[in-house]
């Protein structure tokens, strides 16, 4: 079991200058929130071997410092009209940042990386229900001041998704006993949002804010009684409509350095290298795209060192790879539509969810 700080010792040295100072006993409640994010403080402070007054008070400061959030995702065929897409912005000089913050300004942007490669900027679009995406990729998004040019390209395939992406710091029984708290996807997926009634509609938005509300929270906050909440956050949790996630930027937790690698191999290898890259403990997002390298990879690294090693031993060991690209993030302005101030997490973008 991984060292814990108890109640007679000194309070973590808050976050300067963007730099992590956050201690083992933080790291394994973000650990331990990866896996199960509803998961009561008494029995997260029971599996932890951590007093249940320290979980509360250590979670109650991350999140005031908004350093960390426990937000639901919500299925993509309820939220979206097509495929996601990457975007790679090039930008004329001294456009750059200027450019990335006018991106904040679409709802449909998820993500944004400002990067020191190939290209200036790089950007995730997913097409919200309503989207009119020809005006926005072929018009809106290129007509930017500043923007020099837009290589735009389609995701097929979505092998790994940042939600997946752990912290590898707790025991196999820690994990297990933490796994006995997640509600587990049993029932029938929701094709459209439409299907829901009033109540559940707005639980799901205030899930989507707060994945760790209670009923009696989501029934004060909605004037409903408390099994009406609990039987809409059930429906939501056991359909997979509302996915709980951990919102922590990695750098908080010791993973400073974001990186995009874009590969171009021999079809015929495809398959095997989205399987063996998505089962990489750096990834957080594993895609097979259209255009020129069908495959692009986004990872989380400690350092340049690591991830130089990625690239020489396990890129290197791939098969069929014909080619890469590679890009290394100078500044995450949005991850999850939520913006970023270097380490500390911003509010969720609002309406993402529509009927």
């Amino acid at each position: 079991m991984t060292a814990v700080q108890t109640e007679g010792e000194a309070t973590p040295t808050p976050i300067r200058n963007g730099s992590s100072r956050l201690d083992e006993t933080d790291h394994d409640l973000v650990a331990a929130l990866q896996i199960a994010p509803r998961v009561p403080a008494n029995a997260l402070g029971e599996i932890l071997g951590v007093p249940t007054s320290t979980v509360t008070r250590r979670l109650k400061r991350l999140q005031d410092e908004r350093l960390l959030k426990v937000v639901g995702r919500f299925a993509w065929p309820l939220i979206l009209s097509g495929n996601p897409q990457q975007l790679w912005i090039h930008c004329h000089p001294g456009q750059t940042f200027r450019v990335a913050e006018q991106l904040k300004a679409f709802p449909e942007i998820q993500y944004i990386m400002v990067t020191s490669g190939s290209s200036d900027i790089y950007a995730d679009l997913f097409p919200l229900i309503g989207t009119d995406l020809d005006e926005l990729i072929g018009h809106r998004i290129p007509s930017l001041e500043g923007i020099a040019a837009v290589e735009t390209r389609l995701v097929l395939d979505s092998r790994r998704v940042g939600v997946s992406w752990r912290l590898q710091r707790l025991s196999p029984e820690q994990k297990d006993a933490l796994s006995a708290h997640v509600v587990p996807v049993n029932q029938p997926a929701l094709r459209s949002t439409r299907d829901l009634t009033d109540v559940e509609f707005r639980t799901m938005c205030e899930l989507g804010r707060n994945a760790r509300a209670s009923a009696a929270e989501i029934a004060r906050t909605l004037n409903v009684g408390n099994s009406t909440a609990y039987r809409a956050i059930q429906m939501l949790l056991t359909s997979g409509a509302v996915s709980p996630r951990v919102e922590v930027e990695p750098g908080a937790v010791g993973f400073p350095l974001a990186a995009v690698v874009s590969l171009q191999l021999k079809p015929k290898h495809i398959e095997t290298v989205l399987e063996t890259l998505g089962e990489h403990p750096s990834a957080r997002m594993v895609s097979m795209v259209t255009g020129k390298a069908p495959i692009v990879f986004h990872g989380v690294f400690k350092g340049p060192q690591e991830f130089s090693q990625f690239l020489m031993k396990d890129v290197g060991a791939l098969p069929g790879i014909q080619s890469m690209d590679t890009c290394v993030g100078l500044s995450i302005l949005r991850r999850y539509w939520m913006d970023r101030d270097g380490l500390r997490i911003g509010d969720q973008v609002e309406g993402l969810l529509r009927r």
